[in-house]
C-alpha cells in the first residue's frame, strides 16, 4: 500500500485535507521517504518522523513523544496523547502547526544521526 492508496480508501470529502497534510509534511521534510508504517502514511528520514491517519472524528498526527515538543502553548486547544495530536474534522486544520512540528522532527532526527556518527 502507498500513501496514494491510503488516501483513496478514505471518504472523498477527506481527500483534499489528507492531500494538503501530505503536501505540508513533504514541503517541511523534502528529503523524507514516504511509506506506510503501522497502517498509516509515514514520512521517514533515518527514523519515522511523523505519521497521520483518519479516525471517526479527527485526523491524528503522530510525531512521537509530545513531551519533547516545544509547542505546548499551540497544542493546548487540541486533544493530545503522549504521541498524538487530534485535529477535529469539524474545525480547520492548523497546517502551519503540522509544518512546524515536521521541521522540528527533521532537526531532531538529524541531531540523533549526527550523535551516532560521532560515537
Amino acid at each position: 500500500m502507498t500513501i496514494d492508496d491510503y488516501i483513496s480508501t478514505q471518504s472523498e470529502e477527506l481527500h483534499p485535507l489528507l492531500t494538503k497534510i501530505r503536501k505540508t509534511i513533504k514541503k517541511s521534510a523534502p528529503s523524507a521517504i514516504e511509506k506506510i508504517a503501522w497502517g498509516m502514511p509515514t514520512f521517514w528520514q533515518g527514523e519515522n518522523l511523523i505519521h497521520f491517519a483518519v479516525f471517526k472524528h479527527h485526523i491524528g498526527i503522530f510525531p512521537g513523544d509530545l513531551t519533547r515538543l516545544p509547542f505546548k502553548q499551540r497544542l493546548k486547544s487540541y486533544e493530545t496523547t503522549k504521541g498524538s495530536i487530534h485535529f477535529p474534522l469539524d474545525k480547520p486544520i492548523d497546517y502551519e502547526l503540522i509544518a512546524d512540528i515536521t521541521r522540528y522532527r527533521v532537526e531532531a532526527a538529524a541531531g540523533k544521526s549526527a550523535k551516532k556518527g560521532t560515537s
